[in-house]
């Protein structure tokens, strides 16, 4: 028998919906890579477009695991010694936990940790695992790769027109009762015509690009892995060989880069400093890209005319975080990547490597990050050990 430990956010505070917006989510088969979407056997235990991610939802493990022998502790108490995943991790063979509500796998917690096997992420996005602490213990570490890139592409469209538009100020206008087109449309642009550019062209960063050319704007990006010739000529797009040569010449900002230790806080008051005045920065990737203050500095000063986030560091963000109370900006807490249709697909993926991995079965190349000591799978274009 193996003890899961599963991480969870918490549920909706006005309780669960008695009835759904919607009657049903539609069924993906494949990403656009050709990739196959989770494939599990036997029941799910959900209903597709159910809220699974959050802890009444169990992302529909229950039934399986406990079918099999297994045991399921469920929480979002992961803070402090004496929290549920403090008190339970030192004899779980695994964790899950998601980006959006993270159980912080440290060096220090991995070595409390003895009998860890199986760190996996509900979702796409392992830099809340120390891998290299992982992989020196022989850990695997698996995500649900591609199960919500889309989700995150099609987040990082509406933030960048919500900015550009000003929308968000305008519906708190209409909210309030007011009918104050001036104060809307002060700064309310076209993205019509503007340089548009992702620093970071993995599934996520290409996905918006691909997601933008329809706006008749010009296509830039940096990655450390060129793309292929027929995709530039494809989408039009501009290659640059460093960040710092794209920001200075596009209007929007897409951040997509990975996020490990030597890129951590890259964002900061310099590299800010070589943007375009009035430039908007969206970033969905990771909040620890970023230097908080040097975000809210450049925001209040112009030189950033807006920054729609989706993450922040720590995750939950304090009540007292800064970027809750900067001027023109478009946080979100982390929902870019866990809609109801994401759900179903992360959750379906959880089971199945579960599943392989439970009953002693290869888990698919693409949902590997760490496996046997060393980065595997997709972990080996996306991290690095240091």
């Amino acid at each position: 028998m193996s003890k899961i430990l599963c991480v969870l956010y918490p549920d909706p505070v006005s309780g669960f919906p008695p009835v759904y917006a919607r009657d049903a989510v539609p069924q993906i088969k494949r990403y656009p890579n050709g990739q196959t979407t989770p494939t599990p056997h036997g029941e799910l235990g959900f209903t597709p477009g159910e809220l699974i991610g959050s802890v009444s939802g169990e992302l529909g493990l229950r039934a399986y695991l406990e079918s099999q022998g297994h045991e399921l502790i469920v929480t979002s108490d992961k803070e402090g010694a004496d929290s549920v995943f403090e008190r339970h991790l030192a004899d779980a063979d695994v964790v899950i936990s998601q980006p959006f509500w993270p159980a912080y796998l440290t060096a220090e917690r991995i070595a409390k940790a003895k009998n860890l096997k199986l760190a996996l992420t509900a979702g796409i996005g392992s830099d809340h695992v120390d891998l290299k602490a992982a992989s020196e213990r022989g850990i695997t570490v698996a995500e649900v790769t591609f199960s919500n890139s889309i989700s995150v592409a099609e987040h990082v469209v509406m933030t960048a027109l919500a900015l550009v538009r000003n929308y968000l100020p305008s519906h708190q206008w209409a909210n309030n009762g007011g009918w104050n087109i001036a104060d809307c449309v002060t700064r309310s642009y076209d993205i019509e015509g503007m340089q548009f550019g992702t620093l970071g062209a993995g599934r996520i960063g290409l996905a918006v690009l691909r997601r933008m050319k329809p706006f008749d704007v010009q296509l830039h990006y940096y990655d450390p892995h060129r793309l292929p010739a027929e995709t530039e000529q494809e989408l039009n797009l501009t290659y640059h060989e460093t960040p710092e040569s794209l920001v200075a010449v596009c209007d929007v900002v897409n951040l997509q880069t990975p996020l490990y230790p030597s890129t951590q806080g890259f964002v900061d008051a310099k590299f800010l400093a070589r943007f375009k005045r009035g430039a908007y920065l969206v970033n969905t990737a990771r909040g620890a890209l970023c230097d908080r203050d040097a975000i809210a500095d450049a925001l209040e000063s112009g030189q950033l005319a807006g920054y729609g986030g989706d993450v922040w560091f720590p995750q939950p963000a304090p009540v007292d975080h800064r970027w809750r109370r900067m001027p023109h900006q478009g946080m979100t807490p982390h929902i870019s990547g866990t809609s109801l249709s994401a759900q179903a697909r992360y959750a379906a993926g959880t089971l199945e490597i579960l599943q392989n991995f439970l009953e002693g079965k290869a888990i698919r190349e693409e949902y590997l990050i760490v496996n046997g000591g060393n980065l595997a799978g997709a972990g080996a274009n996306a991290y690095k050990l240091v």
